[in-house]
């Protein structure tokens, strides 16, 4: 079966190709494996140049199972032209199975760290980014784009050409669009604050920035909640004079104690680490040789005594903050 599927691959009759490549995605994973080194990525890449859906179709699939599990194949793949030819079945394709199809295999091409810089080089980037804002995308489809452009955004001279590409607008705007504790939220807010960590003026520059992230913290999973108080604070950190007053405004005090009591690990670090940023140091005086750290733990052990009656006494634990962290 092996030999018969190369062999009509290399034949050149699309009928034959069609049908050697639906096998191909039926083999195990040492099968496919030994077959990559017989010169057929280059007939599957050669459908996916065809204007016939199912030809492309049977050819991504084909060329997915090959780069699964596959670090030299991934490699290979790309070296062999795949960006380019998968940039333009995304540009004129309508059929969504294989929009999806073109969009997972880009991920999957993406996670191998000697692709990226190629990768990043072509018009991958800003396609991605303008895909992500479409309606007629599937959801699935722009939660594989999002994770492509955060898997190349871990190299840091990529993240420039991502944020150039106005990927911080489009991404607020799509955390804005959907629900706050879906995957593709979680997505796109884990994304944006890779972005903020190298540029938090890209973000806090938007106008309607703030307010969508307190949104998530307060409406979003718990992983979105982590990565939204981490923007914030990179935003904060970066020009706390500017930046204070906008966060404050946008009611970010309930959602943001809520955090520090009931998120992550992490997301209580940051959101206790943002609540100091946030007080009114403008008469700040250290009373009674209390330090700023010690005022908020003491606060915290105030809320966490609290246990189920937070959500009742929210309020009044936020006036409570911000009287004493203000004296």
């Amino acid at each position: 079966m092996e030999e018969i599927v190369v062999e009509s691959l290399l034949s050149g009759n699309r009928e034959a190709q069609i049908e050697a490549a639906i096998e191909l995605s039926n083999l195990s994973r040492k099968q496919r494996q030994k077959l990559a080194e017989r010169e057929i990525i280059s007939p599957l890449l050669s459908m996916l140049q065809s204007q016939d859906c199912l030809t492309t179709e049977v050819a991504l699939s084909a060329l997915l199972s090959l780069a699964f599990g596959s670090e030299r194949n991934k490699v290979q793949i790309v070296k062999s032209g795949a960006v380019p030819m998968l940039l333009e079945i995304l540009q004129s394709e309508t059929k969504m199975v294989v929009l999806e199809l073109a969009m997972a295999f880009l991920l999957i091409l993406s996670s191998c760290n000697k692709n990226k810089v190629k990768m990043a080089s072509t018009r991958l980037i800003q396609l991605l980014v303008g895909l992500i804002g479409l309606d007629r995308l599937t959801i699935q489809a722009k939660v594989d784009a999002i994770a492509t452009l955060q898997n190349l955004s871990t190299l840091h001279q990529i993240v420039p050409l991502v944020i150039a590409s106005g990927a911080p607008y489009a991404l607020l705007q799509v955390i804005n669009c959907c629900d706050k504790s879906s995957e593709l939220s979680d997505k796109a807010v884990a994304l944006l604050e890779n972005i903020i960590s190298h540029s938090p003026e890209s973000v806090s520059s938007i106008g309607g920035a703030i307010g969508v992230l307190v949104e998530a913290i307060e409406e979003g999973s718990a992983q979105c909640k982590e990565h939204a108080v981490g923007i914030l604070l990179g935003v904060c950190n970066k020009d706390r004079e500017t930046n204070r007053g906008l966060i404050l405004r946008e009611g970010v005090m309930p959602g943001l104690l809520q955090v520090s009591v009931d998120g992550t690990r992490r997301a209580k670090e940051m959101a206790r680490e943002l609540l100091l940023l946030l007080r009114d140091c403008s008469s700040y005086v250290i009373k009674n040789k209390q330090s700023k750290i010690e005022i908020v733990e003491q606060i915290m052990r105030e809320i966490d005594q609290e246990g189920e009656r937070i959500p009742g006494t929210m309020l009044k634990l936020v006036e409570e903050m911000i009287s004493k962290l203000s004296t």
